[in-house]
């Protein structure tokens, strides 16, 4: 199956340089946790969640209004073609630890948005249809990549079930 037959393709958009008000005003109306950021050309220049909203009023001390998007989105965005296929998105997303990817045209411009949520719904249609086939293995794995910690403390508690693994195993 490709991107193209399930992505969203009505997302709202907002500006590098909107405030944090109007891209949490594009959420609660769009019922989203994510805003494309993108230019007059629709060429999309990064990514805002609610969650980098959040962050940036807490780490900045200012109201919503006193902050610029470019100034808490992420940037280094990684976007997938409508001819890719679910298979690579997927893999995509479990590289780069992200729940959404824009899709793109070639010159970069926003045609929709592809996300966990999609990806889930089909894979519970396939299921109930009896058709389990290997996206529900891609879709439990990237689930898996992108919950995984980034944290030290994260990391450590990886470790220490690794170590505790070995240990019952008799290594």
């Amino acid at each position: 199956m490709k991107v193209k037959e399930l992505m969203i393709r009505d997302v709202r958009t907002c500006f590098a340089e909107d405030d944090l008000n109007r891209a949490a005003q594009i959420m609660w109306e769009s019922d989203c946790g994510v805003v494309p950021v993108v230019d007059a050309a629709g060429i999309v220049k990064g990514m805002i969640t609610d969650r980098d909203i959040c962050m940036a009023a807490y780490t900045k001390g200012r109201p919503l209004g006193a902050i610029h998007v470019r100034n808490a989105m992420a940037k280094d965005i990684s976007s997938c073609s409508p001819e890719d296929t679910l298979e690579s998105a997927l893999s995509m997303m479990k590289k780069v630890r992200v729940r959404r990817l824009p899709v793109t045209e070639r010159n970069g411009r926003l045609i929709g948005i592809l996300s966990m949520n999609d990806l889930a719904r089909e894979t519970w249609r396939e299921i109930e249809a009896g058709d389990r086939n290997a996206i529900t293995a891609d879709l439990a794995g990237t689930l898996s990549a992108i919950c995984e910690r980034r944290t030290a403390a994260g990391a450590a508690r990886k470790e220490v079930k690794s170590s505790s693994a070995l240990v019952s195993a008799g290594a």
